[in-house]
C-alpha cells in the first residue's frame, strides 16, 4: 500500500513531528512504500491530496486546538456532519480506517503513561475531502505542547509503529452522541474487539440524518456492521435518533454495554 505521511509549514506542531520523521522515514516500511511531505497548505485545506499523489492512505500529523488547554495525542478521521467551515465539503465525510485509529489510540496510551498528556479519539470534524482512507494524529492543545520535542518524538513513534505492524481485523463501528473528545467510545476502542472509526458528538446530531449515517457506514473502512451510542450523550435527540436506527433496521449498542 502506497502511504503519504503529511505535514505542513502552517502548524508548529505539524513541523515538529517531520523533524522526528525525517530521521525514521524510510521507503519501505513494513508492507508499505511510504513518503513524507511538508506542504505549505494547512492539513485540513488539502483537498484530495490523494488523487494528486496516488495514494492508497494518509496519514496528516497536525496540531490539535482546544479551548480547555488539555495536553493531549489524539487520532481521528475527517468529515463534516454538517457545514464545511474548514475544510472538506458540507456533509461529506471521509472514508475513516477504524482499526488504524483503534491501533493508534492504544499506542498513544502507552506513550502517553509518561507524559502530561492524555490520549484521545476525536469525533469526526472538518476536512480535507479524500478518495482514500486517511487520519490525522495530532499533539494539543497549545503553542507550548505543539512545540514540545518529547510530545513530537511520540507522535512519530506511533506513525511508524502503525507502519510496521499488521493492523489487526475488528467488527467495526460507527459512534453516536458524546463529547468532542469521545471518552465513552476511547473505553470501546481500548476495551472490546470492536473499532470505532466515525463519530458524531452531541452537537451535531441535529445534522444526523438517514443520509449521514448510511454514509457514515459505508465510509467506516471496512463497512461498519453496528452503531453504538452514548446514550446520555444523546441528549434532545435520543428518541429521534432511536427510531431512525429501528426504522432502518441497523442494530445498535449503548456504549455502557462495552
Amino acid at each position: 500500500m502506497k502511504i503519504a505521511i503529511l505535514c505542513n509549514t502552517q502548524d508548529e506542531a505539524s513541523i515538529n513531528i517531520h523533524n522526528h520523521l525525517q530521521k525514521m522515514v524510510k521507503p519501505e516500511i513494513g508492507s508499505h512504500q511510504v513518503s513524507l511531505h511538508l506542504i505549505e497548505t494547512e492539513s485540513i485545506y488539502m483537498e484530495n491530496i490523494d488523487e494528486e499523489l496516488g495514494i492508497d492512505f494518509a496519514i496528516f500529523a497536525t496540531k490539535h486546538v482546544s479551548k480547555s488547554g488539555v495536553h493531549s495525542l489524539s487520532v481521528h478521521t475527517q468529515g463534516n456532519w454538517g457545514g464545511a467551515d474548514y475544510g472538506g465539503s458540507p456533509k461529506t465525510l471521509a472514508m475513516s480506517p477504524a482499526a488504524w485509529l483503534k491501533e493508534g489510540l492504544k499506542i498513544l496510551v502507552r506513550k502517553a503513561e509518561n507524559m502530561h498528556y492524555e490520549a484521545i479519539q476525536e469525533c469526526t470534524h472538518h476536512g480535507p475531502d479524500m478518495s482514500c482512507p486517511s487520519m490525522f494524529i495530532e499533539i494539543g492543545s497549545a503553542l507550548e505542547e505543539w512545540q514540545n520535542e518529547s510530545a513530537g518524538q511520540a507522535i512519530a513513534e506511533t506513525i511508524i509503529e502503525l507502519l510496521k505492524m499488521k493492523i489487526p481485523k475488528y467488527q467495526t463501528a460507527i459512534g453516536i452522541g458524546g463529547l468532542h473528545h469521545t471518552p465513552s467510545f476511547a473505553k470501546v476502542q481500548l476495551n472490546s474487539n470492536v473499532a470505532v472509526g466515525h463519530v458524531c458528538p452531541k452537537y451535531n446530531l441535529q445534522n444526523l440524518t438517514k443520509e449521514m449515517i448510511i454514509q457514515a457506514i459505508e465510509k467506516t473502512s471496512p463497512k461498519a456492521e453496528l452503531v453504538i451510542l452514548d446514550w446520555k450523550g444523546l441528549g434532545q435527540e435520543k428518541e429521534r435518533i432511536v427510531t431512525l436506527l429501528d426504522e432502518m433496521k441497523i442494530e445498535y449498542k449503548k456504549t455502557k454495554s462495552f
